[in-house]
């Protein structure tokens, strides 16, 4: 039974699917296709007898119905789905298997569908052409079981260097290659002739030799540059016998200089989906005898000979999938370069906001992740069995760089205090003293004036006794100030340091309309009379804040799987064990092993950074006996401060702690 909200879901995505088909319609790129709504849910592009559908996620999941007519042109593979938005996990594992080639986001814009349709057409004519090769496929049945299992492989390959060694071992092992070469095209002109062909990779099966990466020109004049600007394979019996008429040249210096001798040479290009040319792959000497050498460096070569039809299929075949891995490689390299300059411009944002504390954030994520892996290597007691993934450690290095990201969240003004008072409230409370000192100056003169109109104006001893009142007031004064300035400084203050705190709060001064002021206002009182540090409690409760603005921050990122929980970690670093840390109070099983081994290492830096404004770094030996004070009464993990001691991790850092 479909609920109120499927409904909505439903009728919502008739209304884009409406929509969807006048733009398809009025877009001069869909020219040549017919566009209907054979239903309110479906879009249907028809290319000659190739279909594609296009229907919201939710119709799949909830109205699955509507896709019975075209159930056997997905069998006999002429048409292909794609959904607007993401299906239900079941839905989509029997989505792939019904026809489903691409999944676009909700609403999708002209460009996203038209690279979508498009490459649903080309998957389209590829499945045609597969099933056309029928009797071909089972001719050649080994090679083509080799085939998947090399598509398996490239298309799951992420790094780029190991993918491009394995595109280079399978394609020359399908075809039978000596050896081969890779070039990638490097460069964002859009003119490729302004680019260049970095040289990668080399492999032969006969000779070893040195191989250096090296750049050339895209022009005609090589063959992978001809390869490159005309998006063309080249298939060369002999390389040293071209056509008289052929544009490109074969250099033989590299064969000269390693004692080898060139002969049938394929080369093809490597294309991403929308047909940029992204690399050249290029094979040599294709072997009657696939493990033979070639030894016999003759001018003919005996035992090589030029590629064939099949061998050019096979390649083409391979070199769609490797280009579109190579793409997905390169990308995936690019997002995560992006997302490393993301967390370090974030770590830089932090410093910059936080200056007084600039380099924290490395240092802990250094002796994190160095203290992961000396967990990691024990082999007795509670963490034994403990194994990190690289993934694991990467992502605790993130979690570790964005611990403290919520302070962006703080009132600069509460990150960087150094002393109990803000500058600003100790210049007030200065001007105050100044004003109150020439009250005090107005208030003798006035009162010597009147005593000269008095009939005791000849009596000196009155006016000497108006000065000396006046130095006694003044010192007051001073003294009250030095008060003011010792009480300011964030050390532990004394019982008798509150008691003149609040003797000066007593006095008062008079402004020069005659009004009565307090010396000091009891906001200025209560930061004065924090008895450690220089945070008010609602100052402390605000820096304590950063923790849930650093997880809140984080949780908005899409990690993805491999770095789910790097909120999680990062928001429970001022957890303690036994339950009395924040924000969650939570207790020793509740927090991740990852936050513990933080927290140790945070609390360390924290001691023994020597960039604080508000305290002195603490040396290394009172820094430990203060971690094992923290031990004792369960706040943090004993077995992990014995590990960092054994290890002494703090040796990674650029100037240690002394």
């Amino acid at each position: 039974m479909t609920s109120a909200a499927d409904m909505s879901g439903l009728d919502g995505g008739t209304a884009r699917l409406a929509d969807i088909t006048a733009a398809l319609r009025g877009d001069g790129r869909f020219a040549d296709k017919k566009i209907s709504q054979p239903h309110p849910l479906l879009v249907q592009i028809r290319s000659g007898d190739r279909i594609a559908l296009l229907a919201p996620a939710v119709a799949w999941d909830q109205a699955r119905e509507i896709f019975k007519p075209f159930a056997s042109h997905f069998a006999e593979v002429k048409a292909a789905l794609l959904l607007m938005g993401r299906p239900g996990q079941r839905g989509l594992d029997e989505a792939v298997l019904r026809g489903l080639c691409a999944i676009v986001s909700a609403r999708p814009d002209a460009d996203e569908l038209y690279v979508a349709l498009h490459n649903a057409f080309e998957l389209i004519a590829a499945r045609q052409r597969s099933e056309a090769r029928g009797e071909w496929v089972n001719r050649y049945r080994y090679e083509i079981g080799e085939f998947f299992e090399i598509a398996q492989a490239i298309t799951t390959e992420r790094e780029i260097d190991k993918l491009l060694e394995l595109i280079l071992e399978k394609t020359r092992f399908i075809t039978g290659a000596d050896a081969g070469s890779i070039y990638v095209v490097e460069g964002d002109d859009p003119e490729v002739a302004r680019r260049v062909l970095h040289f990668k990779l080399a492999q032969n099966d006969s000779i070893s030799f040195p191989a250096s990466e090296f750049t050339l020109p895209i022009s005609e004049g090589s063959m992978a540059g001809y390869v490159a600007l005309n998006r063309c394979s080249l298939n060369i019996p002999d390389a040293y016998r071209l056509p008289p008429n052929a544009p490109y040249g074969f250099d033989r210096s590299f064969d000269e200089r390693v004692g080898y001798r060139s002969k049938s040479m394929l080369c093809t290009p490597l294309l991403s989906r929308r047909s940029d040319i992204i690399g050249v792959l290029q094979l040599i000497n294709k072997k009657v005898d696939p493990h033979a050498k070639l030894i016999n460096l003759d001018e003919d070569l005996e035992g090589v000979i030029a590629f064939d039809k099949r061998s050019e299929d096979l390649l083409t075949t391979v070199a769609s999938l490797a280009g579109v891995a190579l793409e997905n490689a390169i990308l995936y390299a690019e997002n995560q370069q992006m997302l490393e300059g993301f967390v370090r411009a974030s770590v830089e944002a932090i410093e910059q906001r936080d200056p007084t504390t600039s380099g924290h954030s490395r240092r802990v994520a250094e002796m994190t992740v160095e203290l992961a892996k000396a967990v990691e290597r024990e082999e007795t007691g509670l963490y034994k069995a403990v194994t990190w993934r690289p993934d694991d450690l990467r992502e605790l290095e993130y979690a570790s760089l964005l611990h403290d990201f919520g302070k962006i969240g703080v009132r600069e003004q509460v990150l960087v205090k150094a002393k109990k008072l803000y500058p600003y409230d100790l210049k007030l409370i200065e001007s105050r003293f100044a004003l109150a000192l020439r009250s005090l100056e107005v208030e003798i003169l006035t009162r010597k004036v009147e005593l000269a109109g008095s009939a005791q104006r000849g009596d000196r001893s009155l006016l000497e006794a108006l000065d000396v009142e006046f130095e006694e007031r003044r010192y007051k004064l001073d003294g009250a100030w030095k008060i003011i300035g010792d009480a300011n400084e964030p050390k532990v203050l004394s019982g008798g340091d509150f008691a003149m705190l609040e003797t000066i709060a007593r006095q008062t001064y008079v402004d020069e309309r005659g009004r009565e002021h307090p010396l000091l206002q009891p906001d200025e009182i209560e930061c004065l009379s924090v008895p450690r540090g220089s945070l008010t409690p609602a100052e402390f409760d605000e820096i304590r804040s950063h923790v849930t603005h650093t997880r809140e921050f984080l949780s908005t990122i899409p990690w993805g799987r491999k770095f789910r929980r790097v909120a999680q970690i990062a928001g429970a670093h001022h957890e303690r064990l036994d339950g009395t840390g924040y924000p969650k109070r939570l207790h020793g099983s509740e927090i991740p092993l990852q936050s513990k081994i933080m927290t140790v290492n945070d609390i360390f830096d924290a001691l023994t950074a020597a960039d604080r404004p508000y305290k002195k770094a603490v040396p290394l030996g009172r820094a430990l006996d203060i971690l094992g004070m923290e031990v004792t009464q369960g706040h943090i993990d004993g077995e992990l401060v014995r590990i960092l001691v054994a290890a002494k991790i703090w040796d990674i850092l650029a100037v240690p702690p002394r």
